[in-house]
């Protein structure tokens, strides 16, 4: 079951755009995350998963971004890459002193960040 369902995502990865393949990891980390806060206190791996998962993906968001030939306009790269210090930065607040409510912010910015690339230009 566990072979079929790698298989059907890497499937699903290879067919769909950029774009949703980006909104598609940003509510997966929201996903993670949530899961942290709805059981907690959580197991600290479970907390270590989650802000290791969500802090991997805005690292790969934000080197992305930054490259030159990245075609996005220049604010809107800057107001990613702003989002992504602020992320870095509340990552490691969480880390050092989590409480159930220091996920809200993380999970709200990747829900409406999915939500803005979900929206068909």
């Amino acid at each position: 079951m566990h072979q079929a369902a790698e298989a059907y995502d890497r499937v699903a990865r290879a067919t769909i755009s950029p774009r949703q393949l980006e909104a598609s990891l940003l509510i997966k980390a929201a996903a993670k995350l949530q899961m942290v806060k709805d059981q907690w206190p959580a197991s600290s791996t479970e907390l270590y998963e989650a802000l290791y998962f969500n802090r991997k993906l805005w690292t790969v968001l934000t080197t992305s971004v930054a490259k030159e030939e990245n075609p996005l306009p220049d604010m809107i790269k800057q107001n990613i890459l702003n989002l992504g210090i602020f992320i870095f930065d509340r990552t490691v607040q969480v880390q050092l002193h989590p409480t159930d409510d220091s996920f809200d912010i993380l999970i709200s910015i990747n829900r409406e960040i999915a939500a803005g690339l979900q929206v068909e230009i």
